[in-house]
C-alpha cells in the first residue's frame, strides 16, 4: 500500500482519499482502496472483479483523469457503509464524465474502510 494514503478509520473519509489518490495518479492507492473480492459496476451489463478491475483501473488511470466529487449522502451500520457520491470526471481529449454513485463499503479487521461494491453509475 502507498504511505501517503492511508486507509481511513472513518467510511466518510473514503470519497476524499479516492480523489486524492486518483489525481495523484497513483494506481497502487487507488487499487488498495478496494477489497480483494470487490465488484465494480462500470458497465451495469458488465460487473467486474479481480484482474479485469485491476486492468480497467490502469487503463484509466492513464489517460489522466481529474476527478471531483462529493459524498451526498452516508449510511454507517456496524462494518458496512453506504455512500451516495456525486462524481466528474473530466480527461483530456474527451467529454466529461459524471454521475451519482452508490459505493458500498465493509471495515477490516484492522478497522479500515475499503470499498466492496463500487458502482459509479448508481443513479441508471
Amino acid at each position: 500500500m502507498t504511505t501517503n494514503f492511508a486507509l481511513p478509520e472513518e467510511a466518510t473519509d473514503m470519497t476524499a482519499l479516492y480523489v486524492r489518490a486518483m489525481n495523484a495518479g497513483d494506481v497502487s492507492a487507488v487499487l488498495s482502496l478496494y477489497t480483494e473480492d470487490a465488484v465494480s459496476i462500470w458497465d451495469p451489463e458488465k460487473p467486474i472483479s479481480g484482474e479485469e478491475h485491476v486492468r480497467a483501473v490502469r487503463d484509466f488511470m492513464a489517460q489522466r483523469p481529474v476527478m471531483r466529487a462529493e459524498v451526498k449522502e452516508s449510511y454507517v451500520t456496524g462494518d458496512t457503509a453506504l455512500l451516495v457520491v456525486d462524481w466528474s470526471f473530466d480527461v483530456k481529449g474527451a467529454e466529461p464524465l459524471s454521475g451519482t454513485g452508490l459505493d458500498v463499503l465493509r471495515r477490516g479487521a484492522d478497522g479500515r474502510w475499503r470499498y466492496a461494491i463500487d458502482n459509479p453509475f448508481g443513479d441508471n
